[in-house]
């Protein structure tokens, strides 16, 4: 089998999430094992925002406390109602995610116009998300190119980011691939990952555009350096071919097995095909196990694309050693089901407000609610 990052997908399908503004992943710093709990509800019930902010951070990451979004939702309005503005862009996010509270797109854009009145970027640009959608408002793709402009300008790579996407594909404007790419480029300069993402894709001959392949590897390992799963497997894939490329031997290798733990099923795939054919040594064990995992993190695509690896592989090994492998697949599965587009985002903030991760299907379309990784 063979297997590729659909570039138009990746780009527009995108649109479909970009409300998540790039809060997704599954790890992040490490918070203090001495919190005490009791303290903070004290302070934040006297009316300490910061308490507040802390304490429902707490609930939301379920530490030193029992993993309650609805209180996580409750402290963080409170917070709001106060008038902190990354607080009222958290109930925007929360609002929009039906994360701790029921869904209401109408309400999360309230949240998310007061907190870009107060600066907050990534509030702006989950506003254009939102027009762009037609999310709790009406569609406007005009005010949503403008949105995003106003945020790229202002220093946000995620919206050139986007602003990039409607040029390059005509969302809402004229298709100009120019601009499009001009505006990825923009991101990539304020160090936003999808732009290098979309870059990478580009150098590597997506579409015709001029192959590049150091170039590609450059934005590629930029991207996934930010934690982004799907630059991992591209980067991955890119390396395993081009081994002259890579910073050391493994380094595809590693990579694919990175993006393969947080759900990739692409990547899984690959190393099944690597297991396989061998370089240094086939293993039809490793092999089979990374098709049936594959199988189960891509669902139908997935299962399509492999059947044929499966097939062979049963007829190749005993029966009960290939039915112990994939026991051991669905094992495995069953205790990591999320896929997750970011594995780790490097935040200031993160202790403040916890990053919750995405369940998403084949084509990276949210699939549940927003999950939260362990303390």
């Amino acid at each position: 089998m063979t297997t590729r990052v659909p570039f138009r997908a990746s780009l527009l399908l995108a649109l479909a999430i970009l409300i998540l503004n790039c809060r997704d992943g599954v790890a992040g710093p490490a918070f203090a094992s001495d919190l005490d709990i009791q303290r903070l509800e004290k302070e934040a019930k006297n009316g300490s925002a910061s308490k507040q902010i802390e304490l429902a951070a707490a609930y939301l990451s379920g530490h030193g406390v029992n993993q309650d979004a609805v209180q996580a939702a409750y402290w963080y309005k409170k917070a709001a109602e106060g008038g902190d503005a990354q607080a009222e862009y958290e109930m925007g996010f929360l609002c929009q995610t039906g994360m701790g509270v029921a869904a209401n797109p109408a309400l999360a854009m309230h949240w998310y116009q007061l907190a870009a009145a107060s600066g907050i970027q990534r509030a702006k640009v989950n506003m254009g998300v939102m027009y762009l959608g037609g999310l709790g408002v009406k569609k406007d793709q005009a005010l949503a190119a403008s949105l995003f402009r106003e945020a790229a300008t202002q220093g946000s790579g995620t919206a050139a980011s986007y602003l990039g996407d409607m040029y390059y594909f005509g969302v809402g404007m004229t298709k100009d691939a120019a601009e499009g790419e001009s505006w990825y480029v923009k991101g990539a300069r304020l160090h936003d990952p999808l732009a290098e993402f979309n870059l990478g894709l580009l150098f590597s001959g997506v579409y015709g555009h001029s192959m590049d392949l150091g170039k590609a590897a450059r934005f590629l390992r930029a991207s996934a350096a930010a934690g982004h799963v799907p630059s991992m497997h591209a980067l991955g894939l890119l390396l395993v071919n081009h081994a002259e490329l890579a910073a050391s031997q493994d380094e595809g290798q590693k990579l694919l097995e990175t993006a393969s733990g947080a759900g990739s099923w692409k990547s899984t795939a690959v190393l099944g095909i690597l297991a396989r054919d061998g370089k240094d040594a086939v293993d039809l064990h490793r092999a089979y196990y990374m098709f049936r995992l594959a199988m189960l993190q891509g669902g139908e695509p997935a299962a399509r694309a492999v059947a044929n690896d499966l097939s062979a592989l049963s007829a190749k090994l005993p029966e009960e050693t290939a039915a112990a492998v994939a026991s051991q697949a669905n094992a495995w599965f069953r205790d990591h089901r999320t896929t997750f587009q970011f594995v780790h985002r490097n935040s200031d903030d993160w202790k403040r407000f916890p990053t919750p991760g995405y369940a998403v299907d084949a084509q990276g379309i949210p699939t549940g609610p927003p999950v939260l990784p362990p303390a």
